[in-house]
């Protein structure tokens, strides 16, 4: 797949620990695929999980991004017409939407989990997604009464059973993912109060204006999830780019707690952005 004629593509880190290579690896795809276009980087900050984010974190990512190498063009250091680029000071847009799906009853409130769904807020990664939630606890349509607001509950979105979501990514190829066998009903908003990894995503991405989604292949199956909001929501979803992941000697995905990797750790050691990008030559991706 080409790059889009018009590319707007954007680094969205969640901090809730220092950047990694494996971080740096796939932004920088990203930035590069922006520049073969002819087009713009933006910083977002996924600061919704509220229990893991740390200011520190906030302020060291764009220390660490900034030493890498890495330019955007708007961002919480930099004003630009589609901010604010904090995810925490974007809930009434969140807001706007979670209305929208419940009165196309495209979602509705669930009291039941069969666990706190912690990936719900944060990109999920591999072995942390929910398990698929089971069609006998969702409610018949039209069952619940509507609400002004989504209050202290659970709101899921209403899956087909057996619908084939099918997408081409312009890394992985073509993919196909069974609504019901490989995901359920999938949470938009939390009880806690907060919009959910998927509802939050797919707002910012479409009011900001993104053309293409650079991030790690362990997230393809969120980009299904991702699509089901954005035919909900009438609107065109991105292009999307995911890059398979950096693993460590023993073949396990890099983790913000690989405090070795962490670029800031790096720095301290010696080593140049220009070094560093050259290890990706020797660095094992799957």
């Amino acid at each position: 797949m080409s790059i889009p004629s018009f590319y707007r593509g954007r680094l969205a880190p969640t901090p809730s620990g220092y950047l990694h290579l494996g971080h740096a690896r796939t932004f920088w795809v990203a930035q590069e695929r922006a520049r073969q276009g002819g087009g713009e980087i933006i910083l977002r900050n996924d600061d919704l999980d509220v229990q893991r984010v740390r200011r520190e974190f906030v302020q060291g990512m764009i220390e660490d991004l900034q030493w890498f190498g890495f330019e955007w063009a708007e961002g919480p250091d930099r004003v630009g017409h589609y901010g604010p680029y904090n995810q925490s000071e974007r809930r009434y847009f969140y807001l706007h939407i979670w209305a929208q799906l419940a009165e196309n009853g495209c979602i509705y409130p669930s009291p039941h989990s069969r666990r706190d769904v912690e990936c719900a807020l944060r990109a999920p990664h591999e072995g942390e997604c929910e398990p698929v939630f089971p069609p006998e606890l969702r409610p018949e349509l039209g069952s619940w009464v509507p609400t002004a607001t989504p209050g202290l509950m659970n709101w899921r979105f209403r899956v087909r059973d057996g619908e084939r979501i099918t997408f081409h990514d312009g890394c992985a190829g073509e993919r196909t993912y069974v609504a019901g066998v490989d995901f359920g009903d999938f949470l938009v908003w939390r009880k806690d109060d907060s919009a959910s990894y998927e509802l939050a995503c797919v707002t910012d991405d479409h009011a900001m204006c993104i053309s293409e989604v650079v991030r790690g292949d362990d997230l393809l199956l969120s980009t299904a999830r991702q699509y089901l909001l954005y035919r909900a929501l009438g609107w065109a979803p991105p292009l999307f780019y995911h890059v398979p992941l950096v693993r460590d000697a023993s073949g396990e995905r890099l983790a913000k707690r690989n405090h070795s990797l962490a670029l800031r750790t790096l720095r301290d050691e010696g080593y140049s952005p220009e070094q560093l990008r050259s290890s990706w030559l020797h660095l094992t991706v799957s």
